[in-house]
């Protein structure tokens, strides 16, 4: 089953794999992995939360990409090959272009300083989704909710999207909806998608307390858990079940692999 749909998911990517291999360990050593990004060639870009820095593996070995991340979380390059970054230890959403210059995105909402950004996704416009929950010491929090915030095509003042949430975590963006994880509540909800970036129609999909999401061409979802990874279809309903030596905390799609962020490790899965 996992074979046939990975299979699917790598069709998003244009390639026509055979058969699916077993998880493989492509790197180690390190303290808390998450928010894994395809460059669209031949790199995933992800984060190491307690060393402060992004890595980069490029196929061949394991790298340090930047040092003092500002405690970089969830990561997605945009349309333009900047890559995007939650970081949550500063309190803000950044964009890193291809020469290195950083601009800010966000950093507050309501005049007030944003919690810890977690993950993020792009719709087709331009704009950004971002969750900003807050795990650990809580004595700072200026936000009076832990909430879903969208940044608008072009920049402009950041619109919090939704607050109905206990913690919010994982973030993807489907064809119609916006699948956000309740990691907080232990379950993933979907949103309708407004013409200008606000939410509706607050849908349940899983019952499961997810970290990182992503969805595949067939509308599937990824999710990571404790158990490991689960997928859905698009209904909701358990398709299976791809066991990790660790815990996995986030994932993504990237040429004829999946990569997976687990605790100290990144592994891959080859779809051919």
């Amino acid at each position: 089953m996992i074979e046939a749909l990975l299979v699917l998911a790598c069709l998003q990517e244009g390639v026509a794999p055979t058969k699916a291999g077993e998880v493989r360990k492509l790197a180690g050593g390190m303290k808390f992995t998450e928010g894994p990004a395809w460059d669209g060639d031949r790199s995933v870009y992800f984060t190491d939360i307690p060393n402060n820095r992004i890595m980069v593996w490029d196929g061949r070995e394991l790298r340090v990409w930047r040092e003092n991340s500002g405690g970089a979380n969830g990561l997605r390059f945009d349309r333009d090959g900047s890559l995007v970054v939650c970081e949550g230890r500063n309190r803000r959403v950044t964009r890193i272009a291809r020469d290195g210059t950083v601009t800010v995105l966000a950093d507050a909402y309501g005049g007030k300083k944003l919690n810890s950004p977690n993950d993020l996704c792009l719709d087709g416009k331009g704009g950004i989704y971002f969750t900003d929950p807050r795990y650990g010491n809580r004595d700072d929090m200026e936000q009076d909710r832990e909430a879903v915030y969208y940044i608008p095509p072009g920049g402009g003042p950041v619109v919090r999207v939704a607050d109905d949430l206990v913690r919010p975590n994982g973030i993807e963006m489907g064809r119609e909806r916006l699948y956000v994880a309740d990691h907080g509540g232990g379950k993933i909800y979907s949103y309708a998608v407004g013409p200008d970036g606000t939410l509706r129609d607050r849908k349940e999909h899983a019952p499961v307390a997810c970290d990182g999401m992503k969805l595949d061409a067939r509308g599937n979802l990824y999710t990571t858990t404790r158990q490991g990874v689960e997928v859905f279809d698009p209904e909701g309903k358990p398709l299976v079940l791809l066991r990790v030596p660790e815990v996995p905390s986030n994932l993504c799609f990237g040429g004829t692999t999946l990569y997976i962020t687990a605790r100290t490790s990144l592994y891959a899965v080859d779809l051919k």
